[in-house]
């Protein structure tokens, strides 16, 4: 992915070592910046007098960055089909490590339905057998209900998933917050 710097450049149709010369900043800070650095006072200044823009075009886009750290927490939920309750645990962990409110909101709401689902796993594990001795039954019934369910957190997590693509949210939002 280009950053904007290396983007502005091409536009203008400069090497790395033009927009040094013309910027007045060095080459490997050219470089570092197209890297991924954040240009920050003097070199930011320069930078935005040389392509002629406002400073605040050079810098990265917050928004897109807190989506992709609930995306993030959103795919994490998926660990819990392979590892029991770690679709609470990791989501839990990504979202407090996080100090967006809107980020950790959107968090506890992840979080919350992920709670909800393992429960019911448990609750379902726990009661098959003993469903399944008492109406006499052959086959194991503890399948049925684990595959639903995981049927359900995959479902949950891809409909979050297309959501946040699209408009910036989750699909459904629990009225209860267990957080």
């Amino acid at each position: 992915m280009k950053s904007k710097v290396q983007q502005f450049r091409e536009e203008k149709n400069l090497t790395q070592s033009e927009l040094a010369q013309k910027s007045g900043l060095s080459l490997r800070t050219i470089q570092r910046i197209e890297a991924g650095n954040i240009p920050k006072g003097f070199t930011l200044k320069a930078l935005a007098n040389t392509f002629e823009i406002e400073p605040e075009k050079l810098l990265p886009s917050k928004e897109n960055t807190n989506l992709d750290r609930i995306k993030w927490i959103n795919f994490s939920s998926l660990i819990g089909l392979i590892i029991p309750f770690g679709g609470v645990l990791f989501p839990f962990i990504l979202t407090y490590k996080t100090k967006d409110p809107r980020i950790k909101e959107l968090g506890k709401s992840i979080v919350s339905v992920q709670i909800i689902l393992a429960t019911a796993l448990a609750i379902s594990q726990i009661a098959s057998p003993f469903i399944q001795k008492g109406l006499s039954l052959h086959f194991p019934l503890f399948l049925y209900p684990l595959l639903l369910i995981y049927a359900l957190k995959l479902l949950v997590v891809i409909l979050n998933g297309i959501s946040l693509n699209n408009n910036n949210d989750l699909h459904k939002n629990l009225k209860i917050n267990y957080l």
